[in-house]
């Protein structure tokens, strides 16, 4: 069994939850189940890029409410015009192997939340790439990108992650996002409730196995 997720490369709150299900995983000793995180380029959900600024008060938001253990490096200054070269290169690693592009793309989030990098960089994405042993391609893989963002359309996504484990399917279950009047975020995670969900999808992928 795999985890399924239509997510932004390039949304904070898709960091904090992938980063809690590896954590997670790894703390109890498991290698599954893994993570198949399809494209949702929220640049063609909006019809624009993502802006810089609202990008950072989210993450601030984050920081100081809910993850004072990440975003430690980000750099709003350094934050990527476009997703769509990470989401080629994401989709190339998965062609190889599910765990390679699980790994691709964890990296390249690290690289833009932790290491305030820009992943729309091709000097970066060369980098990342050729540190996993995956060719950066070009822009024929551009239709998988949009394909797997019309496939998101079909199956009721609404916003970036949507997890979609079994027979079930939750937008960004771990996190209550909220925003006040004057445009501030307020987050919560709780993290007992989090920890009964992600054990239940672990143990969905125990009865699978």
């Amino acid at each position: 069994m795999t985890i399924e997720v239509f997510a932004e490369l390039a949304c904070p709150f898709t960091h904090l939850g992938l980063r809690r299900i590896v954590e997670r995983r790894t703390a109890q000793g498991r290698t599954r189940p893994r993570l198949r995180v399809r494209p949702w380029p929220l640049e063609l959900v909006n019809g624009q890029p993502l802006d810089p600024p609202h990008v950072a008060a989210e993450v601030r938001a984050m920081r100081t409410q809910v993850a004072p253990d990440l975003f430690v490096g980000f750099d709003e200054t350094a934050f990527p015009s476009s997703s769509m070269g990470g989401f080629r290169l994401v989709e190339a690693a998965y062609a190889l192997d599910l765990d390679l592009g699980e790994r691709v793309g964890l990296a390249l989030r690290d690289a833009l939340f932790e290491e305030g990098r820009d992943i729309g960089d091709p000097a970066v994405l060369a980098g990342v790439g050729a540190a996993h042993g995956v060719e950066v391609p070009g822009r024929e893989l551009d239709d998988e990108v949009r394909a797997a963002y019309e496939e998101g359309q079909r199956r009721g996504v609404q916003g970036s992650p949507h997890f979609f484990v079994a027979d079930t399917s939750a937008f960004c279950p771990l996190l209550d996002i909220r925003r006040d009047d004057a445009g501030d975020f307020h987050l919560r995670l709780d993290e007992d409730a989090a920890g009964v969900l992600l054990d239940g999808w672990f143990a969905m992928d125990d009865t699978v196995g």
